[in-house]
């Protein structure tokens, strides 16, 4: 659709961390503490990466620059309201610190960026979530400053301002966004994913597909009412340097995506999947994402019995990529007439060799060479895999709905039927 304002946006923002990218630079972490002026941090991680050794690694390397270092294993895989209270209370009982490193996936960054948040601006954690769910309140002051050192390809968290929560109650994933929230400082050292399993590095590495693709797809910047300097929040629309991010970021995903799930020891893929995520945050931690991530936020909310290959397996999750992914043909189906050219450049850079076997219907381009990925990355088939029916398509509008943050950035309106009809047809992308 074509977008008229009054007064149409003529600013955009753009907002990163300082970024330290390469093999080695988690060795370095002890320096960039002192610089960022940090004398005793807290280590935040989740015990399945504990188990790999990096974080003592890192807490090691860290107190050899006379850092004292508290190493806590209080993150949990896809993080909820109770598991963060849990990690605050944690925190607060051993600190005070005056600064976080969080080591770990988006989970792990995301846990830290919660205990920062509570632990230096006060209140209570529903205080800063997202409304309708919480109040939405801003943090008043700067936060401690916090270094992201991702172990996994995916997220982005590292250079994003979100904070992504499950509220167990309401049986729904939502967020707190803030620019305060972002790290001060990124280390992506690709060594520290060499042991993520295949199916984390699948559903990963489309959590950065999607992030790419979606700011790469949201409404432009310039379709919005003009805001106030007050008003302005961090998801702005596709801008031109969003834009380059987002691009990149596909590109290098066509060229290691399948074989980083094949062969997890290939570095030159792991190295360009960690590039890819760093790059696809620096895209969507500004432009914003759409349905997609709307969508997936009930389906990892209420799930009920799937166990993910390569996850903890002590309770049912959907993994936050693979939730994003599961909608995300048939998403890029409706929202195509927004802007086919941009749909089919999408395309392109993901699969330059896709051929012509979808030119006589465009809108099926994209969602083509997304199913054929997916198929070979080894990901479900559609949400009826991982135990959703038709009967469930309401509670997933809902729960979809209740997202504007983010479907504010849909390049087309949305609404329940829309989204009803995007949920049904993703319940059997393929036989």
């Amino acid at each position: 659709m074509t977008w008229s304002p009054a007064n149409p946006e003529s600013v955009f923002t753009y907002g990163a961390p300082q970024l330290k990218f390469g093999a080695g630079a988690a060795d370095e972490l002890g320096h960039d503490l002192l610089a960022l002026g940090a004398h005793r941090v807290l280590v935040v991680t989740d015990p399945g990466v504990l188990a790999t050794g990096w974080p003592d690694r890192v807490a090691e390397g860290v107190r050899g620059f006379g850092i004292e270092v508290v190493v806590h294993d209080s993150a949990h895989v896809e993080p909820t309201d109770a598991s963060l209270l849990t990690a605050v209370e944690r925190a607060r009982a051993e600190g005070p610190f005056d600064g976080y490193v969080a080591v770990g996936g988006g989970s792990a960054i995301d846990t830290a960026k919660a205990v920062d948040l509570v632990l230096s601006d006060g209140g209570d954690l529903m205080d800063y979530v997202n409304v309708p769910i919480g109040a939405g309140r801003a943090p008043g002051r700067p936060l401690a400053p916090l270094v992201a050192v991702p172990t996994t390809t995916g997220t982005g968290a590292e250079s994003t301002t979100i904070c992504v929560l499950d509220v167990l109650s309401l049986k729904v994933k939502t967020g707190i966004s803030h620019v305060r929230l972002r790290p001060s400082l990124a280390v992506v050292d690709a060594r520290l994913t060499a042991t993520q399993p295949a199916g984390v590095t699948a559903s990963a590495g489309m959590d950065i597909l999607c992030h790419a693709l979606e700011s790469w797809t949201a409404r432009p910047y310039t379709s919005y009412e003009r805001k106030q300097p007050g008003e302005r929040v961090p998801y702005c629309g596709s801008n031109p340097i969003s834009d380059i991010w987002s691009e990149r970021s596909m590109s290098l995903l066509a060229k290691a995506f399948r074989t980083a799930v094949r062969d997890g020891s290939d570095e030159a893929a792991r190295g360009d999947m960690a590039l890819a995520a760093t790059f696809a945050g620096l895209g969507f931690g500004n432009a914003g994402v759409h349905v997609p991530h709307a969508n997936a936020y009930p389906i990892a909310g209420r799930v009920r019995d799937f166990h993910p290959d390569g996850y903890p397996s002590d309770e049912p999750m959907v993994p936050h990529g693979m939730a994003v992914a599961l909608t995300a043909p048939e998403a890029f189906r409706w929202t195509f007439d927004a802007d086919p050219e941009r749909h089919l450049a999408a395309a392109r850079l993901l699969d330059p060799g896709h051929g012509a076997r979808w030119q006589a219907q465009p809108r099926d381009v994209l969602p083509g060479v997304l199913v054929d990925l997916m198929r070979d990355i080894g990901l479900p088939s559609g949400l009826a895999e991982v135990g959703y029916t038709e009967a469930d398509v309401p509670d997933l509008v809902e729960g979809a709905l209740k997202q504007q943050r983010l479907l504010a950035t849909s390049p087309r309106e949305v609404d329940a039927d829309d989204l009803a009809g995007i949920v049904t047809r993703s319940l059997h992308l393929w036989d």
